[in-house]
């Protein structure tokens, strides 16, 4: 036995192990890679197949909803605006982007938009004609009529418009309530390991409860990723279509994700900070505006009624002692 340990712990049976042990280790590192599966390839080749999925799904929805959000014009309103349309008008870029934040998407809201600025001013003038000489002249002579009648012309130019930024205003309150949540949902995705796509149609199938409208812009975003050929313009049309600061200042942050390599988590806890905080903001606006416009209905119905209620039993007192 003590020969035995002598012969193992002498120095040159030490040294000989040794180099057992590094060639024996050289072997396992030159081999050992020849042997590993390719994982990143695997990876990619993976997130690949998934891109490609994800955007023949969405193909196929934008297929199914193509007569939803993009309606071609036809019928007597086509005829009628083609017939009368002069100019670019239906080029013009300026009602295209009113009528894409009001989600009015394709051809056929403009032709709509465009016949009804033609026929209005008429329908309205005829209209306030026939009120003032069949239903009620109000008094007003007939050059006064003709001139009401003229300036409600005029006014009807405009309903279209203010029926747009009417809509445009409700709608952009939905996304602007929805969104902060929209944030929180998306960093979640994005900090899981989700592709920016997939997080956008995640969202976009969960945020649908709260806002229809903001769940409309992110799958049109979704499906937009997957045909252009630049991100950047799918982020700077989705700013374009919303119209809202917050959403803008998002697009911003994922375009320079998206060029230079930025965290994009830390960006998008930010902004959605941000957006919180304008939302409230908008709520303390709302609720400081709230004096002055009850300042007339107090003056109009509360004073008279307290008035009544504090000086009536005096002024009673004082016709029983006359």
């Amino acid at each position: 036995m003590y020969s035995l340990i002598e012969a193992v712990f002498n120095v040159q049976s030490a040294v000989m192990l040794l180099v057992g042990i590094a060639a024996f280790a050289t072997v396992l590192t030159v081999t050992l890679p020849l042997f590993e599966s390719d994982k990143l390839g695997t990876r990619m080749k993976f997130v690949a197949t998934e891109r490609e999925a994800l955007r023949q799904r969405y193909r196929e929805q934008m297929a199914a909803d193509k007569g939803r959000l993009r309606q071609t014009p036809k019928g007597f309103i086509k005829e009628v605006v083609e017939r009368f349309a002069r100019g670019r008008m239906l080029e013009n870029e300026v009602i295209k982007e009113k009528l894409r934040q009001a989600g009015f998407r394709g051809q056929a809201p403009i032709y709509t938009f465009i016949f009804f600025r033609f026929v209005m001013p008429p329908i309205v003038f005829l209209v306030l004609l026939f009120y003032f000489y069949v239903i009620n002249s109000l008094g007003l002579a007939t050059m006064s009529r003709i001139a009401v009648a003229s300036a409600g012309a005029f006014a009807g130019f405009y309903l279209p418009n203010l029926f747009v930024q009417n809509v445009i205003a409700r709608r952009q309150e939905s996304i602007q309530k929805a969104f902060p949540d929209a944030l929180d949902l998306l960093l979640i995705c994005v900090e899981s390991g989700m592709s920016i796509e997939a997080a956008f149609a995640k969202v976009a199938a969960e945020i649908g409860d709260q806002s229809v409208e903001l769940a409309e812009e992110l799958s049109v975003t979704t499906a937009e990723l997957s045909y252009l050929q630049e991100r950047r313009k799918a982020y700077e049309n989705l700013a374009l279509r919303t119209g809202l600061p917050g959403v803008k200042a998002v697009v911003t942050s994922l375009i320079q994700a998206e060029r230079y390599g930025t965290p994009l988590g830390q960006s998008l806890r930010v902004m959605a900070q941000e957006n919180r905080d304008m939302r409230m903001a908008q709520a303390e606006k709302k609720a400081a505006s709230l004096p002055p416009k009850l300042t007339v209905p107090m003056i109009t119905f509360f004073l008279p009624v307290l008035f009544c209620v504090i000086l009536g039993p005096a002024a009673i007192k004082v016709f029983e002692w006359q």
